[in-house]
């Protein structure tokens, strides 16, 4: 794995960390109803719990990114990036909002091409 190719990965990494920060912790704040253009306050308390759970599945991403460049193991690398892509190309159909696809999956679209070249 390429040095380009791991601080990549790892960006991919830190933003679902950062997702999972923001889901679970910051949802009802205005941090968090600003960044997922939530309805109101009245509707993240709502949802904080679909949030919660949405944040953890967002921390496993990261951890098994983290534990694959860790690992150096390229096979579980491209597992999770592919998971990652998939993730933003659905939250992006599934919300009308392509600005999900370019934060999430472009970011991963590029580490799996710097990982397939290397």
């Amino acid at each position: 794995m390429s040095v380009l190719t791991m601080v990549l990965i790892s960006f991919v990494a830190l933003e679902h960390f950062y997702f999972l920060i923001l889901e679970m912790f910051l949802w009802t704040t205005p941090k968090g109803i600003k960044s997922f253009g939530l309805k109101s306050k009245t509707f993240a308390e709502d949802t904080k719990v679909l949030a919660a759970n949405q944040g953890l599945y967002n921390g496993f991403l990261a951890a098994g990114l983290l534990l694959s460049v860790i690992l150096k193991t390229s096979s579980f690398t491209i597992f999770f990036l592919i998971c990652v892509i998939l993730a933003g190309i659905y939250g992006a159909y599934s919300t009308k909002k392509m600005r999900l696809f370019y934060i999430q999956s472009v970011p991963a679209i590029l580490a799996l091409a710097s990982l397939m070249i290397s």
